[in-house]
């Protein structure tokens, strides 16, 4: 049975900067969290936040859940990464993501094509800068360097960071879903951050994990809701699924709800997606199956979620990363550290 780590999900921001995200980390830190994660969407980009935190913390691993590709080019992500790295002591993890077609395209002005093969692309860039070997070049698809394409003033010069990476290990961690993805996941990253991950349906993902190399890191973000009433326990998580699966995507192409007919729900996946659309929002989480949201998440009486625990540990997953209060992180810790 293998020992799981926690981390602390920070997520994006809504309207506001959160005002506790500090205190949150420190007291995560302190509880013996392994790592605390931000991320971004349209609002808020995830490394600021993380060098904050960074700045008032000393020993929790900082992680980006996820940085989205199409934000910014790899090799200025390379150089942001390379930065926080050496200015938090050696605690950086890289998390990438593709994102989905409404936002790369409709937000950053980029086509979504080929999302598998450009995070590869990403990724190698990425390593020659933190490897700093040689002047960094790419002859792929979407990333060439130099670049020599429309307006190219033909002066382009391959280039070594001036500023020598503190490792050229930095962990790089990929949040994928689909079959393609998962399994090059495994092939080039050190470690996934699954959006839905059940420890009791491991032959999903079993035979695109075949080629992870040891040490791989399986880091999901798991909803734990602690409350003698198992059905409110279980609304929060029905709630983020109806909304993910219903209206996250566009309606011929939704990555959640195909996860979720993966994973053995085809039928209910459909029907929570079409009660979303219809603008019937309450009866798309209603439509959600208990189980389903039970066997992702963490919920009900406590006694319960550490019988559960159980199969998490008996389960590839090295680390669990949650969202909560500081009494929620207490608790966890309790029960897991």
């Amino acid at each position: 049975m293998a020992k799981l780590s926690l981390g602390l999900q920070l997520g994006y921001w809504g309207a506001l900067a959160p005002g506790n995200h500090v205190e949150l980390a420190q007291e995560a830190e302190r509880l013996g969290f392994d790592s605390v994660w931000t991320a971004e969407s349209w609002g808020n980009d995830c490394f600021t936040p993380l060098a904050w935190i960074g700045a008032q913390t000393s020993t929790i691993r900082l992680g980006t859940s996820v940085a989205q590709l199409s934000a910014r080019t790899p090799t200025a992500c390379a150089m942001a990464t390379l930065a926080l790295d050496h200015l938090s002591g050696g605690r950086m993890i890289l998390g990438l993501g593709v994102s989905g077609p409404q936002v790369v395209e409709g937000w950053y002005g980029q086509p979504y094509s080929k999302p598998v093969t450009r995070t590869r692309e990403y990724v190698n860039i990425i390593r020659k800068v933190l490897a700093r070997e040689a002047p960094v070049t790419s002859d792929g698809e979407f990333y060439p360097l130099p670049y020599t394409g429309p307006g190219a003033w033909g002066m382009g010069k391959p280039l070594k960071p001036i500023t020598h990476p503190l490792r050229a290990d930095v962990p790089i961690f990929i949040g994928a879903e689909g079959p393609r993805n998962v399994t090059q996941t495994a092939q080039i990253a050190d470690g996934w951050l699954p959006l839905y991950y059940s420890p009791y349906r491991q032959e999903v993902y079993a035979d695109q994990l075949v080629d992870a190399k040891a040490g791989f890191e399986i880091a999901p973000t798991v909803l734990v809701n602690i409350n003698d009433d198992l059905d409110q326990a279980l609304f929060p998580v029905k709630a983020m699924l109806g909304f993910y699966i219903g209206g996250m995507g566009a309606a011929k192409r939704n990555f959640h709800k195909e996860l979720m007919a993966r994973m053995g729900f085809p039928e209910e996946a459909e029907r929570i997606q079409q009660l979303f659309l219809d603008g019937k929002q309450e009866e798309a989480v209603a439509a959600v199956p208990d189980q389903f949201a039970d066997e992702i998440s963490l919920s009900g009486p406590r006694e319960r979620i550490a019988e559960k625990l159980k199969d998490w540990e008996n389960s590839p997953v090295t680390s669990l990363l949650i969202h909560g209060d500081i009494n929620l992180l207490r608790d966890m810790a309790e029960l897991v550290l």
